[in-house]
């Protein structure tokens, strides 16, 4: 499987793809690459209506050039904890980042909680977003207040009052627990609508049934999360002489 940075030749088969209606996982496999490649690609450059591989070409040319700037000349990239690559790392908060985004997720606030997510600590000051992000302060006060509304993250001061932001390990459980209660939200106005548009109606009928498969799905959303909720506080397991496992 091929590695490196897409060609622009690879990016013309990409539009290609797109236009006949395929798969990422089916562009991919015609490329030779791994899904996430493309699906990233995608999501970066336009989202799969608004693709176009001369363009995409060029943006990814000047974000390249960019990061060549903002390095300091001579310098190497600072090493990774746990003797990571430090280009793997960076490619994978990438991917993480495409896949929030694709979930509905804004871009910088994807970028923000990935960056929170692949963090040892959970938690980083706003200075220390901004080195990583290289952005700007006030996009990632926008980010976290966003992020914060939605309870993906909250803020703490340390003992020399500096603000800190925290994505907890409870974050994916109380995310999962606003979906059920958005889905029960909207079975319950399904519900309210039979009775509006009379029972024994098709229009009656077909919300109905709308409210029944709502009701199901959020029960089960509400169970499996209850019952799955331990998993979110597993710690990591000690190799032998006392190195934890972890990206």
């Amino acid at each position: 499987m091929p590695g490196g940075r897409l060609t622009q030749q690879e990016r013309q088969q990409i539009a290609l793809g797109l236009a006949d209606g395929l798969a990422y996982a089916e562009i991919a496999r015609r490329l030779d690459r791994p899904t996430s490649t493309v699906t990233r690609e995608v999501m970066r450059n336009g989202g799969p209506t608004g693709y176009r591989a001369d363009l995409a070409h060029r943006a990814t040319e000047r974000r390249a050039h960019r990061r060549k700037q903002a390095a300091p000349r001579g310098a190497e990239a600072a090493p990774q904890a746990h003797g990571r690559d430090a280009e793997a790392v960076r490619e994978y908060e990438e991917t993480f980042t495409t896949v929030l985004m694709a979930s509905g997720t804004p871009k910088m606030m994807a970028r923000v909680l990935a960056c929170l997510c692949t963090s040892d600590s959970g938690s980083l000051t706003a200075a220390e977003l901004v080195q990583r992000l290289q952005v700007s302060p006030a996009s990632i006060s926008k980010a976290i207040a966003f992020l914060e509304e939605q309870g993906l993250v909250r803020r703490e001061r340390n003992e020399r009052r500096r603000e800190r932001y925290v994505v907890d390990d409870d974050v994916w459980y109380q995310s999962m627990m606003a979906s059920v209660r958005g889905t029960t939200q909207v079975a319950e106005i399904a519900r309210q609508g039979v009775g509006v548009l009379g029972h024994g109606t098709p229009a009656a009928a077909r919300l109905e049934n709308i409210a029944r498969f709502l009701d199901f799905v959020s029960e089960s959303l509400a169970r499996a999360a209850d019952q799955a909720r331990e998993v979110l506080h597993t710690k990591p397991e000690t190799a032998p002489g006392g190195a934890g496992h972890g990206l």
